[in-house]
């Protein structure tokens, strides 16, 4: 152990972290290899000079990865890992695996094999740390070191962007003998500067993925379900601890036990908490243990024997097993601590918390005043005697009493005692308040033992505080059974003390503070008591009960103190499942001793039965424990005896002496009290804060905190404030007192103290107190075809004479469709066609097929023109009033009007690009209508180069009288760039253009697709892929033969992508899902995802689909594109293509949202940071907001109310907000508790708006006008998008790269989807057979 007594001093002089020299030694100077830089590298296989055993199985070699792993067989591509959550595919170590990349000397990547007796002996001596009783002894025989120093996250670079300066150093060291493997991780202060990266295939969707700590076996033919895994840390508030905490006692230093020829199916982690004296000065009471998150497999055991070793000790809290399973099998994932503060040396011994800064010489005690026996005998019992000292008197009860002399009780009687119990408790996540319950306690002295109930604590906190024995607990101390030569506590503090208990619950780190006073005796030697609990206890369901195995506690004594702390187990137990769980304590017992009274400096209370019950028929809680109480072991003595323990300290009542290193101490006063801790004074809140309760309330000082009584006839609310009458009010929602309109029009909702609200039902608009009928007919609701019926409180639509259908679509009564001719001559437009409005609407002349007539002539303005077969007027073909009509051909034989014609005929207001240059400015076409490569501007004299859509091309404009730039042929391209050409130009930009013959590179074919064959560089690896690029495995090959790879797309009929209506959707509801270049339809079975049915609805070949909607009226899907930068739509119907609606003004389109009532769209784009709105054909296109939006995403509209919600996931202040679909009223409905709020739904149904958090993990929910937010799960993994239908929510999940479904009632996972072709979702969405909320 002198290594790890060296890297604590080291700490110690760093301050509270391990510092770089506690790394163990690495790089040239010591042997150690150097992988080579690059993004996704990997070692060759480093032969071992004995195998190592790691989950049950031999590994002679072992390879180091770029992105913090280490496996026993070489890794697949990083997209098939990477981004991933556990478990993966193959075997993993990860100290901390993310997309990392030491290009560009950014950082290195060292490794070795060891054997040298230095490096063993550290490696040991971090062992031992972490398992003092299991490993004791173990002196491994071999080492393997991987040191990842000063390495970068991986960054998709430009001309404009630098490198991050953020850089991460880590290491991990695998230490093993014959037996026994074990894992080391170390990270030192200031390592950790990023804590995640981004996917690679994100495009301009700003997302970062948390790195994963933790180890994987990669079993199962579905790793995805199967396979056993241990996480250590998966999310940023748990990586930051890692530099900070430690389950070896050292911060920065994770020890675990990962293999032994002994049955070990999971991996142990170490169990020694950090010691205190490295905490700051600030934190030194309290310790916050990284989380361990894991997989609960239920009846599972958690600590494994060694037969040749004896059993080793559980860690503390007993350690969690590796886990099979994910959560669609029924598993539950939670959290357990491996850090508890204070170290225990078995279950339930003494754990001390220590403070280097403190000296003790400080303070002195000394005597208040000089009493005397004669003048102040009236200060003890009846039953006792007093004795003079030089310094003052002292009480002793007579010989069958006992007690400290003030107060004495007869031996061996049935004692009572009465008070009253108050709490402020947070249940979960559930607020709690009761005051002044009642608590009785009946003690046997005779045998020891101590009955408590306590009844009226409401629900749930009653049922949650059943392992909270030491409420009980202080009985069972107070009157212990005396063994010969010891004193129980009453002996000591009599009925005058002060307990103040801190206890924390693991996993969760829920604290609570209780307080009980004890204020003397009464009548009949009734013991006056008041307790007051405060703080947060875990939830406990009403099917399990509570046991507490029978356990042993130290107590130290002074003279006007009493402590101790303990580590405390107890079982839940539901059915034939069982659950251990722990709390650590810490109690200090504050009384007014006499200095002359010899006391012992230790006892043990031995506590041989402890039972906790809530009886729910008579509402209380009860706890009963037989106890005695003897002087403590040798074994118990420590080597430096702390004056708080030998109660040499000078803290005054009630503060806390906290010891320190050796002597060290420091004085703290309690909750509620002021001073320096020498002197406690009360703190008297109704004076120094007033107003704290209610105006019919007198507020009362107690001692370390207050109360609120209220006057007669009234009764304290749940607030322990507010005063309400004690005759329960009337609802006037139920009598009829209520100022609502009346029921049809509005609905009255119960509000706090009686206090309603009232809300206009839908289809009528108002204040809840008058509503006024809303007239849908007046928002055009209604097909063209039909007639609107405006009704209170609702419409409807009906098709006029000659037409069918539901009033919303209607068709003519022939069952054909009309023709757009047809159509226009019926609903006329405004204005013909074409740049100069003539004055009324005109009527399109069509022919006996119902398609337009090439001449179309205005009948009152004398206007003639010839039109395309769309009825489009021809460019130049318009004649005046009077002069000859034009000469037209047939409609098929004339083209529609090229984007660079239709622009000479309509302008733009300015020029394409940055800078407006005064008037319009006309394109320049060439004999094919495309765009002229060089545009310029003809009254400005600017210059610039165009694309083939006739945009601008950054950095080419010239100014007036300059040479115009040189523009290269702007015909376009036959298709958009395909994944793979995407990858291949990112990696050979990367690289510098020209990558090395050992850096990977992409193979495409001539139409953008990945050859079935991949090959690594000149290293001779080669492999099959699928049409996505993704390794086929059991194909790779070594250098020398090459695979047989089988084309797995056949090549499509016509260029550049496959029709895109090959799989129209069935009838009934369905989901429809985004996933990068497809849309995919999975159909539902009631709720149930019918996995068997699911496909591919349209393949969008170079697209990257983000947002996705859908339009009922239409049965049309909606979405955005963020590698095209457009929003496309496409019709259900069979034969139907993809129509591209909004193509210019875009960078990162992301949530999209569609208004099927009133025919508009709303998008968010994260690049320019603005939500706009448009018609769904992409008219009216117009902007609603542009600023104060850091990164807005998805979004969601409430046709029916025309409100519209959208998140913004802005790091610094992540936020919802809302308004009205016109822009008006726009506020924040979220801002607290969120992270990154990913997913946002709507429900029509439950009017309801939710929302998926990838930052805080959770799904939650809250009205529309942001009042009533509930959780309804708090274990996601990384959701991007959620929908709402019936009882469920479905989401997209990019650990999961599935679809997830929620249980809306209980919160529960209940399926998931998981596509056979592996890459991120993105949106989602619900199609229904009908338009939800259409009628009201």
């Amino acid at each position: 152990m002198r290594a790890v007594a060296a890297v604590l001093a080291a700490v110690l002089a760093a301050g509270a972290a391990l510092p770089r020299p506690g790394l163990l030694p690495h790089g040239p100077a010591r042997g150690d290899a150097r992988l080579r830089p690059g993004d996704d590298e990997s070692s060759p296989g480093v032969p071992l000079r004995r195998a190592l055993r790691l989950y049950g199985r031999a590994a002679r070699r072992l390879y180091v990865g770029t992105n913090g792993v280490i496996s026993t067989q070489d890794f697949p591509r990083e997209t098939q890992y990477v981004d991933d959550d556990f478990p993966t595919d193959f075997p993993v170590i990860a100290p901390f695996l993310a997309d990392l990349d030491t290009s560009g000397d950014r950082g290195n990547i060292y490794y070795r094999h060891d054997a040298s007796p230095d490096v063993l002996a550290r490696a040991a001596g971090y062992i031992q740390a972490g398992f003092p009783h299991a490993a004791g002894s173990f002196v491994p025989t071999d080492a393997f070191l991987a040191t990842w120093e000063d390495v970068g996250a991986y960054q998709e670079l430009s001309r404009d962007t630098e490198p991050s300066k953020k850089l991460n150093t880590f290491q991990v060291v695998i230490a093993y003998d014959d037996e026994d493997t074990y894992a080391i991780f170390l990270y030192p202060e200031g390592g950790l500067q990023f804590l995640g990266t981004r996917p690679k295939e994100s495009y301009n969707v700003q997302l970062e993925l948390p790195a994963r700590v933790g180890f994987s076996q990669g079993d199962g033919d579905d790793p995805k379900r199967d396979g056993l895994f241990h996480s250590l840390a998966s999310s940023e508030q748990a990586l930051r601890r890692l530099e900070r905490e430690s389950n070896a006692g050292v911060p920065g230093v994770w020890v675990f036990h990962v293999g032994s020829t002994s049955p070990l199916e999971h991996v142990e982690p170490g169990g020694r908490p950090v010691p205190s004296t490295l905490q700051s000065p600030q934190h030194h009471a309290r310790a916050n243990p990284v989380a361990m998150e894991h997989l609960a497999r239920p009846g599972s055991e958690a600590v494994a024997p060694h037969p040749e070793r004896g059993p080793r000790a559980p860690a503390l809290p007993v350690a969690p097993e590796l886990e099979r399973g994910h959560p669609d099998d029924g598993s539950t994932q939670q959290s357990y601590s491996v850090n508890p503060s204070s170290y225990s040396s078995g279950h339930h011994g003494v754990g001390v918390e220590e403070d280097v800064h403190f000296n003790p010489d400080v303070f002195t005690y000394s005597a208040a005043s000089k009493e005397t026996c004669a003048r102040h005998h009236g200060h003890c019992s009846q039953h006792a005697f007093c004795t003079d000292y030089a310094t003052g008197i002292c009480c002793h009860c007579r010989a069958t009493y006992y007690g400290n002399g003030r107060q004495c009780l007869p031996e061996g009687a049935v004692h009572r005692l009465n008070g009253k119990v108050s709490g402020s408790l947070t249940v979960g996540r559930t607020p709690v308040r009761f005051q002044d319950v009642d608590l009785h306690a009946y003690i046997v002295g005779s045998d020891g033992r101590a009955y408590t109930a306590i009844s009226g604590v409401p629900q749930p906190a009653a049922r949650a505080l059943l392992p909270l024995l030491p409420i009980g607990g202080l009985f069972a101390w107070l009157f212990a059974l005396e063994e010969p030569g010891s004193e129980n506590g009453f002996s000591i503090t009599g009925a005058e003390f002060t307990q103040s208990l801190e206890v924390t619950f693991y996993p969760g780190d829920e604290t609570v503070y209780v307080t009980q006073t004890a204020e003397g005796l009464g009548p009949d030697n009734y013991l006056s008591l008041k307790t007051h609990i405060q703080g947060q206890v875990p939830f406990l369901p009403d099917n399990v009960t509570v046991h507490i195995a029978p356990y042993k506690e130290l107590y130290h004594y002074s003279s006007s103190a009493v402590m101790s702390s303990a580590h405390r187990e107890y079982v839940l137990a539901a059915g034939t499942a069982n659950q251990t769980l722990s709390y650590r304590l810490r109690q200090n017992i504050s009384f007014a001793g006499c200095p002359h009274t010899r006391l012992p400096a230790r006892q043990r209370l031995s506590v041989a039965r402890a039972f906790a019950l809530y009886d729910g028929h008579e509402h209380v809680l009860r706890y009963a424990l037989a106890s005695r109480i003897g002087p403590a072991p040798d074994h118990a003595e420590n080597p430096t005896v702390n004056p708080c323990h030998d109660g040499t300290h000078a803290c005054g009542a009630p503060a806390r002496c906290q010891p320190g290193p050796g002597r060290d101490y420091t004085c703290e006063c309690a909750a509620g009290y002021r001073g320096d801790g020498r002197r406690c004074q009360d703190v008297d809140e109704c004076v120094e804060a007033p107003g704290q309760c209610d105006p019919f309330a007198v507020c009362l000082n107690v001692p370390g905190s207050y109360l609120c009584e209220c006057h007669g006839g009234y009764r304290l609310a749940e607030d322990g404030r507010t005063c309400v009458p004690v005759a329960p009010a009337t609802d006037p929602c139920e009598d009829g007192s209520h100022p609502c309109a009346p029921g049809d029009r509005a609905r009255c909702l119960p509000g706090a103290g009686g206090r309603p609200t009232c809300e206009c039902l839908p289809g009528y608009a108002g204040d809840g107190i008058h509503c006024s009928d809303v007239d849908e007919c007046a928002e055009n609701l209604c097909h063209p075809a039909a007639t609107c019926y405006n009704t209170p409180g609702s419409f409807s639509c009906q098709c006029q004479p000659g037409y069918e259908g539901d009033g919303f679509q209607c068709t003519h009564g022939n069952t054909q469709r009309l023709t757009p001719c047809q159509h226009e001559r019926l609903y006329p437009r405004e204005v013909p066609p074409g740049p100069s409005p003539v004055g009324d609407g005109h009527v399109p002349q069509c022919d006996e097929e119902g398609r337009y007539r090439p001449l179309q002539c205005h009948g009152s303005s004398g206007y003639c023109w010839c039109v395309d077969a769309a009825g489009q007027e021809i460019a130049g073909s318009r004649t005046a009033p009077g002069s000859t009509p034009p000469r037209c051909g047939s409609p098929e034989s004339i083209q529609q009007l090229t984007p660079c014609e239709h622009e000479r005929l309509y302008p733009r207001e300015v020029p394409p690009g940055p800078s407006p240059v005064g008037d319009r400015h006309v394109p320049q076409c060439d004999e094919e209508g495309r765009y002229r490569p060089l545009q310029c501007h003809g009254s400005s004299g600017y210059c610039w180069c165009v694309d083939a859509a006739g945009q601008e091309i950054a950095g080419s404009r010239t100014a007036p009288g300059s040479t115009p730039p040189r523009c290269g042929n702007t015909e376009p391209t036959e298709r958009p760039r395909s994944m793979c050409e995407r990858w291949r130009q990112s990696l050979l930009e990367h690289y510098g253009g020209s990558p090395r013959p050992d850096q990977y590179v992409p193979q495409c074919d001539a139409g953008g697709d990945f050859t079935p064959l991949q090959c690594h560089g000149d290293s001779g690896y080669c492999w099959c892929v699928d049409q996505s690029g993704r390794e086929i495995q059991g194909t790779r090959s070594e250098p020398g033969t090459t695979p047989p790879c089988l084309p797995s797309v056949a090549p499509p009929s016509v260029r550049p992508s496959p029709r895109p209506d090959v799989s129209p959707p069935a009838t009934g509801t369905f989901l429809l899902y985004a996933q990068g270049q497809q849309i995919g339809y999975l159909p539902l079975n009631g709720t149930r995802l019918q996995k068997e049915e699911a496909k591919t609805l349209l393949s969008l070949h170079g697209s990257i689909v983000v947002g996705i909607d859908y339009d009922c009226r239409e049965r049309t899907i909606y979405w955005t594109d963020v590698a095209g930068r457009t929003i496309s739509r496409a019709s259900l119907e069979a034969g139907a293509e993809p129509e591209t609606v909004i193509n210019s003004g875009l960078i990162s389109p992301e949530g999209l949202a569609v208004d099927h009532l009133r025919r508009a769209m709303f998008w968010t784009d994260s690049g320019l940071d603005k939500i706009e709105r448009a018609r769904l054909d992409g008219s009216e296109r117009r902007v609603l907001f542009d600023t104060e939006l850091v990164n807005p995403r998805a979004i969601a509209v409430d046709p029916v109310r025309g409100n519209l919600y959208w998140t913004d996931w802005n790091r610094e202040a992540p936020k919802i907000e809302t308004s009205t679909v016109n822009g008006a009223n726009r506020r924040v409905l979220v801002n607290k508790d969120i992270g990154l709020p990913n997913g946002l739904t709507f429900d029509p149904f439950s009017k309801l708006l939710c929302w998926a958090d990838a930052g805080t993990k959770h799904l939650e929910c809250t009205f529309p006008d942001g009042t009533g937010r509930h959780l309804i799960q708090n274990n996601l993994n990384y959701p991007f998008s959620i929908i709402s239908y019936a009882n469920h929510f479905y989401h997209t999940d990019w650990r999961r790269d599935g679809v997830i479904a929620v249980d809306k009632e209980t919160g529960s996972f209940t399926d998931e989807y998981l596509p056979e072709q592996r890459s991120h979702l993105y949106g989602i969405t619900a199609v229904y057979p009908y338009c939800p909320g259409a009628r009201k």
